[in-house]
């Protein structure tokens, strides 16, 4: 428990400023991006489901909380994971969820406003927010500071409405949560009133193309942590696809002139 409180008390230290938390998708990502020199990982539903063969919303609770912990146990670093609407509706299902996260080595975790349900994408506020509350009360019942992330979901899920958007996190900001998330803000005068309209750090998504700026716009936008979602996946997977279509339509291998040699690439990893 003490390596875990250090853990959450570095997390907790790191949102004075801005930083980069990068997301992993299994040990061996982890491993090289703790060697990069990033401060904090992350999990990403996304491409959980994806290592999986899954599509996001797809993962159950403990396939997801298995994968956070291949994470953890890879890394030294502090680790949040994205555990997406708590794997229930119900505020005692998002905060068992936390309280379980707590269990296998995270130091944070997001819960987010979105019900996975296209005929009603977003809980009602007063709902959301109770989901919120539960989960700050079993983050705030683990004998470290567990950082919890609320997430309103708007910009994602059919409804651009910044007004509503600034009042879900303002909702979730006086229930209690850490750190406040909108994934899918379209520019930075959007990330500005976002900021200026809460008191907790806020966490911006990049890796939309179009919608993700650069760490420095982003600070002085007043964002203090950015996560990179499915982003560092979509690229690994995007190299995956061109060197294979290279070798099954054309017969050559000319993706192996970039590619990281082997012992390069063994020496991120452990034994």
């Amino acid at each position: 428990m003490s390596v875990q409180s250090d853990k959450a008390e570095r997390f907790r230290a790191l949102h004075a400023e801005t930083f980069v938390i990068a997301n992993a998708w299994d040990a061996g990502s982890a491993r090289i991006l703790t060697a990069l020199g990033f401060k904090a990982l992350a999990t990403s539903s996304g491409a959980c489901a994806g290592v999986l063969g899954r599509r996001d919303g797809m993962v159950t609770r403990d396939e997801a909380l298995a994968h956070c912990k291949a994470v953890v146990d890879a890394t030294d670093l502090p680790v949040s994971a994205d555990l997406e609407k708590g794997f229930g509706d119900s505020p005692r299902a998002a905060a068992d969820t936390i309280r379980l996260a707590a269990h296998i080595g995270l130091v944070g975790a997001s819960i987010e406003d979105a019900t996975g349900d296209s005929a009603h994408p977003l809980f009602d506020p007063s709902h959301a927010q109770e989901r919120i509350a539960a989960s700050v009360e079993a983050a705030r019942s683990v004998a470290f500071p567990f950082t919890l992330t609320a997430r309103a979901e708007n910009y994602l899920r059919g409804n651009p409405d910044l007004d509503d958007t600034i009042r879900r996190l303002r909702s979730f900001e006086a229930a209690g949560a850490d750190v406040l998330m909108a994934p899918g803000l379209p520019d930075l005068d959007a990330v500005r009133a976002v900021c200026a309209a809460l008191s907790k750090p806020v966490n911006f998504m990049a890796g939309i193309k179009g919608k993700s700026f650069t760490v420095a716009a982003l600070g002085q936008a007043g964002v203090k942590r950015v996560s990179l979602a499915t982003s560092l996946y979509r690229a690994a997977m995007t190299g995956l696809v061109n060197a294979a279509k290279e070798v099954s339509e054309s017969g050559t291998f000319g993706y192996l002139d970039d590619s990281l040699a082997t012992p390069a690439l063994n020496a991120f990893m452990q034994g």
